[in-house]
């Protein structure tokens, strides 16, 4: 007989089996790589137009070819007089590309270009996490048919990196949240160091959204989460701070000057001049702006007016939208992908409407894969309740609003078209309250017309100089490039010369270690694409910085290492060095000015000549 233990524990139950992961539906890969390979073409076609962009970073890209000294520390020239005003991430690439292709506008610009294809790929994958395929197509067409993302992905400033870096932290932050992943968290913080080396403090501003995401949503104790951020944040550290640390400890004699400070410092060109003076206003060295609102009246509405209006407004109000709908209609994956993404859009469209320093309408593009990807979060939301008519007065609230405001954008441009645009959106949003998948692409394309139009046109449109700005010619912002001509002035600051014939030769001539030096980043820039030979940035981008001081250029001038000094003293800030008026000053006193091509000529080999 069997005896039965009635005491003995059961035998554990096999565990359920998971539910099936849908697939993704058949149209969904043929349309991401239809998207990708879109977005491709619009970010390279006819991208040489532009020729060397922003020319401040082209030569540095030039000089980082020469020398790996001057790549590693983004020296602007291949002598190392002096260092770009930024940490040097983003001139990696171009100076590789440069050094593999050669030195050209193709060779300086793809990179960037390749940077946006990625940053429209990764966002896709990150919002395709929390929110389907449908969610992640939409998020990555905003992203890549956004005016500004169209000129930086087709430019060479440090933003396209930048961008690329903090869609990458996204990711892994949706990633991290999933499963409370350390690893996916620490790759999340090391992303956003990276790219603290491509544009420095700006990196930051994603940081509350990413930990307030993990906080909240990563299903693990509280104290595993705070484990979690701590050692996310060693990993930005380490990822950000390993070149400052290795700059400070290098003996200021042993590297060039750090472009931007006034005391040779990447710490004070970290907190102030590219930090807290952006908030303050209280930049030393710059030469417009000030403490109190010198760049531009602050509040919301900063970004919604002038130039940054149509850079980045097209579909700014019905992100707002989206991200409130979308939280009440949301599950919680697509609520964890709103806090990260609206709250990086919250925060730093806040910080560029209130900041008093510095701020041009290019920095904007910070804002688009995060309007990007809480457009198409909220919009799946709120189609999966589409049943529910608040759902469908949410959904057609935003296309109401992406039309008008497309409409207020584009009648400076086309009235007819505006009008076009405001008529479809309307259709399209009282469409979705009689046959919402009828009116489905009629909505989408009246929300990305506008845009859609006005980024072909920035890319039909050649961009050149020190703050470019979306749109096609003639509808504000500088695009223009610098003529030949004297140093000085906004253009001598904003924009390169192009030599004329005779000065290339002349610039050629000799072996000194500078063929020239000249007042201004932009001014010393032009002489050195043009020539090919290393041009010293005398007082750095706005002429304002101590290098060098008038004592240090009289002992290179007597050892015979600069052969040019080429135009007049540029233009001086309210406050900084006056270091590079002393020298101007000092070599038209004491050399004879011949003119070359337009521009003024000092040859310092022959000596004092008055």
């Amino acid at each position: 007989m069997t005896v039965v233990d009635t005491h003995a524990p059961a035998p554990a139950a096999t565990p359920a089996p998971p539910p099936p992961v849908a697939g993704d539906p058949r149209w969904a890969r043929p349309a991401l790589i239809g998207l990708l390979a879109a977005t491709a073409v619009l970010y390279l076609w006819q991208l040489g137009d532009s020729e060397w962009a922003n020319a401040y970073y082209s030569a540095a890209a030039q000089a980082g070819a020469q020398s790996w000294e001057a790549w590693f520390f983004g020296s602007t020239d291949w002598a190392n007089s002096i260092t770009v005003d930024k940490t040097p991430a983003a001139l990696w690439f171009m100076g590789l590309s440069a050094r593999v292709f050669g030195v050209n506008a193709w060779s300086i610009l793809v990179p960037q270009a390749l940077m946006g294809v990625a940053s429209v790929g990764l966002l896709h994958a990150a919002v395709k996490r929390t929110s389907g395929a449908a969610a992640g197509l939409i998020a990555g067409a905003v992203l890549a048919l956004t005016p500004v993302a169209v000129l930086m992905f087709r430019f060479n400033n440090p933003d396209a990196l930048l961008v690329l870096l903090l869609v990458a932290g996204a990711y892994c932050t949706v990633r991290a949240t999933e499963k409370a992943s350390a690893r996916w968290l620490a790759l999340a913080g090391a992303a956003v160091g990276f790219a603290f080396l491509a544009k420095m403090l700006q990196a930051f501003l994603v940081l509350p959204a990413f930990g307030s995401a993990y906080l909240v949503f990563a299903r693990a104790t509280l104290g595993q989460r705070i484990a979690h951020l701590a050692a996310a944040l060693g990993a930005m550290v380490v990822a950000g701070g390993w070149w400052i640390a290795v700059v400070e400890l290098v003996p200021a004699a042993s590297r060039p000057f750090i472009g931007g400070s006034q005391t040779n410092s990447v710490l004070e060109l970290t907190l102030g001049y590219n930090g807290f003076g952006r908030l303050t206003g209280d930049e030393v060295g710059s030469v417009g702006g000030g403490a109190g609102g010198g760049w531009g009246t602050t509040g919301w509405s900063r970004l919604f007016g002038g130039e940054m209006g149509s850079q980045i407004a097209w579909l700014l109000p019905a992100a707002v939208v989206l991200l409130v709908a979308g939280w009440w209609a949301g599950d919680r994956a697509s609520r964890a992908g709103l806090l990260v993404w609206g709250g990086w859009l919250l925060v730093t469209a806040a910080v560029f409407s209130y900041m008093n320093g510095i701020i041009h309408g290019y920095y904007t593009v910070a804002l688009a894969p995060a309007i990007g990807a809480v457009i198409g979060i909220g919009a799946a939301a709120l189609w999966r309740k589409r049943d529910d008519p608040m759902a469908l007065a949410g959904l057609s609230g935003a296309v109401a609003l992406a039309a008008l405001q497309s409409y207020l954008l584009l009648t400076s441009w086309s009235s007819t078209f505006a009008v076009v645009v405001l008529v479809l959106g309307f259709l399209g949003a009282a469409g979705f309250f009689f046959s919402p998948k009828l009116f489905v692409p009629v909505a989408l394309v009246a929300a990305l017309l506008g845009p859609g139009a006005y980024s072909v046109a920035t890319a039909a449109t050649p961009h050149s100089g020190a703050i470019p700005s979306a749109g096609p010619a003639g509808t504000g912002g500088f695009r223009g490039g610098g003529g030949g001509g004297m140093g000085g002035g906004m253009g001598g600051l904003l924009s390169a010369p192009t030599p004329g014939a005779e000065l290339v030769s002349l610039l050629r001539s000799g072996s000194q270690t500078w063929a020239a030096a000249a007042v201004g980043s932009n001014n010393a820039a032009g002489y050195q694409l043009g020539s090919g030979r290393p041009v010293m940035a005398v007082g750095g981008f706005n002429g304002t910085d101590p290098a060098p001081t008038l004592v240090e250029f009289q002992q290179l001038v007597a050892d015979g290492r600069i052969h040019y000094f080429l135009g007049g003293a540029g233009m001086s800030g309210s406050t900084g060095s006056d270091a590079a008026q002393e020298i101007a000053a000092w070599v038209q006193e004491n050399f004879t000015e011949s003119t070359v091509d337009g521009v003024a000529v000092y040859d310092l080999t022959v000596g004092a000549q008055r």
